[in-house]
């Protein structure tokens, strides 16, 4: 094989095992690059090196995605195989066996790779909407604001991270992975929500300190060396929550992705980084960054408008290329860095 071909295996092998990793739509593979190369002699080779990287990868087969997806993708490979050639590719018929006598389970996996080399696996709600909370599954801005996070690693080294509304937990997994942050903080307020996150944060191996009592005991010498940040998930109400509450995580950062989803989310978000801005009146103010689909103008609007109004000043942060992440679609995304 050329090098010029060699190349292009490649780039069809990193496409097929991002997206199968991340459980992306069956209709976002490139499926027609596949049916060019199918056409060569060394097809079947090929395929093979596919099932590697997607159904037989380690992470799946420690961490397994949704059956019924892994039914679908293999069906639709053994269509693209069966379209060219005449002769049966038993492997992609036996793993099609495996998973279809396999249960399918309310919960599934996702796994997104790092630059770095290492990866984040979730742990997520098979349902968009499970248990009256859209926060079991990752959507769009948490991996344009974690990707954002892994081009900017300086924001966050050394540093203190509070997240809000942290979801399944992408951002924060991707940030402590590769961003080196002192000590980070996930919160929500749903119970399930706040389980997940425990389970997910458990899952891609750091510890969970028990609150955030022991962060103020953790305030002690810290060395740029230290391998991994203090983690906890911490149980925070954006309506209850009070300044002396935020005040004792002593945040140097503070983050939000895909948070602005209603009216009344927007009220609530900004009332609790009107109380963040007055947190650190003898210190420097918390950097914020909130990152956030457009799916409703007027929505973004409202955010920009009580920002104003609770004197919080913004700036749009420039845009990134969306290449790290395989997204679930197309959509426009911003993030906002927030002067409190």
């Amino acid at each position: 094989m050329a090098p010029e071909e060699r190349a292009d295996a490649a780039r069809l092998l990193r496409g097929f095992e991002r997206r199968f990793l991340a459980a992306r739509a069956l209709r976002s593979f490139p499926w027609q690059s596949l049916e060019e190369k199918l056409r060569d002699s060394s097809g079947s080779e090929l395929l093979l090196d596919i099932l590697q990287k997607t159904v037989k990868h380690p992470l799946c087969v420690k961490h397994p995605p949704s059956m019924k997806y892994s039914r679908s993708f293999l069906s639709e490979l053994i269509r693209k195989h069966e379209a060219v050639h005449t002769e049966p590719l038993d492997e992609l018929y036996q793993a099609l066996a495996e998973v279809l006598t396999a249960e399918d389970p309310t919960h599934c996996h996702r796994s997104y790779l790092l630059p770095s080399g290492d990866s984040v696996t979730l742990c997520e709600s098979t349902a968009i909407v499970s248990h009256g909370t859209t926060g079991l599954v990752t959507w769009n801005a948490a991996l344009y604001l974690a990707e954002w996070a892994v081009e900017n690693p300086a924001v966050f080294a050394h540093r203190m991270v509070l997240e809000l509304g942290s979801g399944a937990g992408l951002t924060g997994l991707a940030i402590c992975k590769t961003c080196r942050p002192r000590a980070y903080v996930f919160s929500d307020c749903h119970s399930h929500v706040l389980e997940q996150l425990r389970g997910n944060v458990l899952l891609n191996g750091f510890s969970l300190e028990p609150s955030i009592d022991a962060w103020a005991q953790h305030l002690g010498p810290h060395t740029p060396e230290a391998e991994r940040p203090w983690v906890t998930v911490a149980r925070l109400d954006w309506d209850t929550v009070t300044a002396p509450q935020l005040a004792a995580f002593q945040p140097d950062v503070v983050l939000a992705a895909d948070v602005l989803y209603c009216p009344e989310t927007v009220l609530s978000l900004v009332g609790v980084l009107r109380k963040l801005s007055t947190c650190r009146k003898d210190q420097r103010a918390p950097d914020a960054y909130v990152a956030f689909t457009i799916r409703n103008p007027e929505t973004c609007q409202l955010f920009t408008t009580e920002l104003g109004q609770a004197g919080i000043p913004w700036e749009e942060v420039p845009h990134h290329d969306q290449k790290l992440f395989p997204y679930e679609e197309h959509s426009e995304m911003a993030i906002l860095k927030l002067t409190l």
